[in-house]
């Protein structure tokens, strides 16, 4: 079974500095309806002003990946860890017992775009911990890379989770397949442009949930970007 979800339908939030959509219930907005998807939390979909940031907050006992599509984000946390996150790069930060950081857009006239993600974790108290790869272009231009997983397989960054993600870039011409398991659950979300998700034609934006499904199929893609996860049902 597969289900759209549309861009337009997200929930929003304007706070000025920072413009938010969120695909699961988060923060302010609540739907009862979009609690999450299997053991995916929240995707939101921000631009972070010129200047500006989150400061200092608190996690604890989620696996978060930070998905930077334009500008860049200033990273620093409680663990010690001071970093710069651009396009390309996948962040992992795992928030286990407890951790502390800060997000910033240091640049004077370019807004920041990006994905942050939240995974359930497997087991909750786990030691928090960093971890950040760059994933060229090439990698992901035709097909789905796997970006991050529960092995660190292929190159990918650890998640403590029973999921995976995969990247890819399409244009017309391109396709990917990839076998799913119908015990699972699959979320296909379009970072940008547009494509085809077993024939339903989906924006930026959009997403499409995939239920009891043995097979994703991905074609006619237009400047397309795409992330798709591997979830526990």
């Amino acid at each position: 079974m597969l289900t759209l979800r549309k861009g337009q339908d997200r929930g929003h939030a304007d706070h000025g500095w920072l413009q938010s959509h969120h695909s699961f219930s988060f923060a302010d907005y609540r739907d009862p309806e979009h609690m999450g998807f299997g053991n995916l939390r929240v995707i939101n979909d921000d631009h972070v002003a010129p200047g500006t940031g989150f400061g200092t907050h608190g996690h604890r006992d989620m696996e978060i990946v930070t998905y930077v599509l334009s500008g860049a984000l200033a990273h620093k946390d409680s663990l010690g860890t001071g970093a710069v996150i651009l396009p390309g790069d996948v962040q992992r930060m795992s928030a286990g017992r407890g951790v502390q950081h800060s997000e910033f857009n240091h640049a004077p006239d370019a807004t920041t775009h990006l994905l942050q993600i939240w995974i359930l974790p497997r087991a909750q108290g786990i030691e928090p911990s960093y971890e950040q790869k760059q994933f060229d272009v090439a990698d992901k231009r035709g097909r789905l890379r796997l970006i991050a997983s529960p092995d660190g397989r292929d190159g990918s960054v650890t998640i403590h989770a029973d999921a995976s993600i995969r990247a890819g870039l399409f244009d017309a011409g391109e396709r990917a397949e990839l076998p799913l398991d119908p015990q699972r659950k699959a979320y296909v979300h379009i970072v940008r442009g547009q494509l085809s998700v077993n024939g339903q034609v989906l924006a930026g934006g959009d997403a499409a949930k995939l239920s009891s499904e043995s097979q994703l199929v991905l074609t006619d893609g237009q400047d397309a970007e795409v992330l798709v996860f591997d979830l526990a049902a």
